[in-house]
């Protein structure tokens, strides 16, 4: 039995020599200054600002947004992207994605929507590491509920004043900018608006989210807005069509989140056999035991239909042909996989699983995360049920 996270990884047709040298690119770097140090960070609950500008340099903000505001968009297609994300769930660390990346939901909007003052504000900044954006949707009265959110832009001149409050803000400690879903109109999702909001406007305050279950090092944040004049060449798109632009930024992050947890089973597989390879019961390794091999098997079994449901969703995304559907269900069965690795993986390394500072431990507490953040399954399910029709 020989599997890690690299052996345990289905052959991709649609990889090539560029992308395999992305990912030693990738894996050079963290394995210099990120594997050492992420589950520290963890524990101290911050990820150390200068990881940023390092990961500007090394390409890792950048990727896919125009060049001319310093990204790097020339012949990147989504397999770059999905190997970022893999090498970013292999320190076990996932509160890592939500702070260092959130840029790739927070930015999105301006880069595709915004004017081209507000880009050239906003963009390079944030794409060399020396500012930080967030994305402000969820809220305490609605959750998930986009359609029917309370947060108030009334226009009065040159400005929006708006009021109310967003939570659960991945990065909003520390954000320079949020881009914040508002109501400018009636109810529903016509009514819906998306502003630029600076986070050092009088009225705005913030408070932290602390003592989560998991992602302990991310940057989480309740955010406050009382009276705050935002200036109206901040809104992003047109008015009263923000839900298009949240929309289009949706099968993103999905995708972004199915990568993540598919990896990080991944992460639990590597795990459970390097475990079960050295740790001896009853005179024999734990992997000679036939139920531990039908555990690992069982794991094995679920990743590979991960791998092979993300690399179709991937390519139609590629052709240019999404299916908000499929990629709904892609993310229902990566969460359902990343439990069920999280658990026999613990149960494979017994006590040594319920300690602090293993891999396993820290992906089994962030199971949760997963399966609710970007839409919970129940949400996800009922999209696709719509979609298709069933």
């Amino acid at each position: 039995m020989s599997l890690d996270f690299d052996s345990a990884r289905l052959s991709n047709p649609y990889l090539t020599a560029d992308h395999e040298e992305w990912r030693n690119q990738l894996r050079r770097f963290f394995d210099r200054e990120i594997m050492p140090f992420a589950a520290d960070w963890d524990e101290a609950g911050k990820i150390p600002d200068e990881l940023w500008p390092k990961a500007a340099k090394v390409g890792m903000l950048g990727l896919g947004y125009p060049e001319v505001y310093g990204g790097i968009s020339e012949d990147i297609d989504i397999w770059y992207h999905n190997i970022l994300v893999e090498e970013l769930a292999r320190p076990g660390v996932g509160g890592i994605i939500p702070t260092l990346m959130v840029h790739n939901i927070g930015l999105p909007p301006v880069a595709s929507f915004a004017s081209d003052e507000i880009k050239r504000l906003v963009v390079p900044g944030v794409l060399d590491g020396s500012k930080r954006i967030s994305l402000g949707i969820t809220e305490p009265s609605g959750g998930s509920d986009v359609a029917n959110l309370q947060t108030t832009a009334k226009r009065e001149g040159d400005n929006y004043i708006v009021n109310g409050s967003k939570t659960f803000i991945s990065g909003g400690m520390n954000a320079n900018w949020t881009t914040t879903a508002v109501r400018t109109g009636g109810k529903g999702a016509k009514g819906v608006s998306m502003l630029l909001i600076p986070m050092d406007l009088e009225g705005v305050s913030r408070t932290k989210l602390e003592r989560k279950q998991g992602w302990w090092c991310s940057d989480t944040a309740t955010i406050y807005f009382d009276n705050v004049k935002v200036p109206v060449a901040n809104l992003i798109g047109e008015e009263n069509r923000g839900f298009k632009v949240i929309m289009n930024n949706f099968n993103a992050e999905r995708m972004m989140l199915c990568v993540n947890m598919e990896a990080s089973s991944r992460v639990c597989l590597e795990e459970a056999v390097n475990w079960a390879q050295e740790r001896k019961t009853f005179g024999k390794r734990l992997a000679d035991h036939q139920v531990v091999r039908h555990k690992i098997a069982d794991m094995k079994q679920r990743i590979n239909a991960c791998q092979a449901y993300v690399n179709h969703c991937s390519q139609e995304i590629a052709a240019g042909k999404p299916s908000a559907g499929d990629i709904a269900m892609l993310k229902v069965q990566c969460s359902q996989t990343m439990e069920f690795c999280a658990r026999e993986a613990s149960q494979i390394l017994g006590g040594a699983s319920y300690l602090r500072d293993n891999r396993v431990e820290r992906i089994y507490r962030e199971v949760r995360v997963n399966a609710i953040g970007g839409g919970s399954e129940e949400i996800m399910r009922d999209l696709a049920s719509r979609e298709y029709r069933f």
